[in-house]
């Protein structure tokens, strides 16, 4: 029986993909058979990653926060690749201060990121995979936005990361209206607790019980099982699929 969820030959760029949860979900989509494009900031990361995959992905060094560096990464994958079938946006970063005590610049450094690197690398994605479907090509183009329960409840402590990731879910919600006749799925994740370097806070000993109490599945979730889901909506199990948003979290947002 055929796979549902088979990428081979899909082309996807994954940001974040140093470490995490972006790393996860490149291993994942590179077991489903998907060439691999690798960004971010963390050169070392990135390319630790690409060797975990045996070498057999790019890895780009640079800031979605930077739309030139992103529009050059995007140009580079489809010359070296021809083409793009999908985008996991996930590259994202924390500053943590409660609201009277947060700097501009703490404030400012997130929505660049978590925001505005979001809508960077969406729109040139975005780009290419209409350019494409005007063209008359036929084939897959899926993007997933990473947001978090934090952009669907609110946050303690992280305004700029609640706030980012909320603007995450209407970008998503946007991009999937007006590119739905590109044949151009975009759906957003919302993750909860995963074992992680930017969850160290909530997992250490200081917060860990009001964290566990929140999650109705009693345990932290791990990279490698959070990115099948993300591998679900990159692929064509997910074809009908547009403009949602899938909570990964242990049951921490039921009702919502």
């Amino acid at each position: 029986m055929e796979n549902p969820m088979n990428l081979s030959d899909r082309v996807i760029i994954v940001t974040g993909a140093a470490q995490g949860i972006g790393r996860g979900v490149a291993l994942k989509a590179a077991s489903l058979g998907a060439r691999l494009a690798l960004v971010d900031i963390n050169g070392d990361g990135a390319r630790e990653t690409a060797e975990l995959l045996g070498g057999k992905a790019d890895v780009h060094v640079g800031s979605v926060a930077d739309p030139a560096f992103v529009q050059g990464m995007v140009e580079a994958v489809v010359a070296r690749h021809g083409t793009i079938n999908g985008l996991f946006n996930n590259a994202g970063i924390i500053r943590t201060a409660m609201i009277h005590k947060m700097s501009l610049a703490d404030w400012q450094a997130v929505i660049d990121v978590n925001l505005s690197g979001v809508f960077y690398c969406l729109q040139a994605v975005g780009r290419h995979m209409m350019e494409r479907a005007e063209a008359g090509e036929v084939a897959a183009r899926r993007i997933v936005n990473v947001s978090s329960i934090a952009g669907r409840r609110g946050t303690i402590g992280q305004i700029n990361y609640g706030a980012a990731k909320s603007g995450v879910l209407g970008i998503t919600m946007s991009a999937a209206r007006e590119w739905a006749r590109f044949n151009i799925n975009v759906n957003s994740v919302c993750f909860g607790a995963v074992e992680t370097p930017m969850t160290e806070v909530i997992r250490s000993p200081k917060f860990i019980e009001r964290t566990m109490a929140g999650i109705p599945m009693g345990r932290i979730a791990q990279p490698a099982e959070v990115a099948e889901p993300c591998c679900f909506l990159l692929s064509d199990a997910a074809s009908y699929i547009t403009g949602q948003h899938l909570n990964v979290d242990g049951g921490a947002q039921i009702g919502f």
